[in-house]
């Protein structure tokens, strides 16, 4: 499982988290690019007004998680486990 994360690049803790995330992946398989990057909103299908709205993740078949659950993508393959995602999606855990 690998994929990219969006972040807002302008926001001071995104940024942080983002940092933080990057140096603790032990894959390599983590790819980020800022949600203020050329063309982001066209590659995740979204409309421009709703970019900044959350962190997204965009993974190899060309899903994309918004959210907390991007998050838990993007954990999981710099962890190299699935674990965080999964039980993000464990009943009752998931924000319906």
């Amino acid at each position: 499982m690998a994929g990219t994360l969006f972040f807002d690049g302008n926001c001071g803790m995104c940024t942080r988290a983002h940092d933080f995330l990057v140096r603790h992946d032990r894959t390599g398989d983590l790819d980020t690019e800022p949600l203020q990057g050329p063309g982001v909103a066209e590659r995740l299908g979204i409309p421009d007004d709703q970019l900044l709205e959350a962190v997204r993740w965009l993974d190899q078949s060309g899903a994309v998680y918004t959210g907390a659950e991007a998050a838990n993508a993007a954990v999981s393959v710099a962890l190299g486990t699935r674990l965080p995602i999964l039980i993000y999606r464990v009943p009752g855990i998931r924000h319906a």
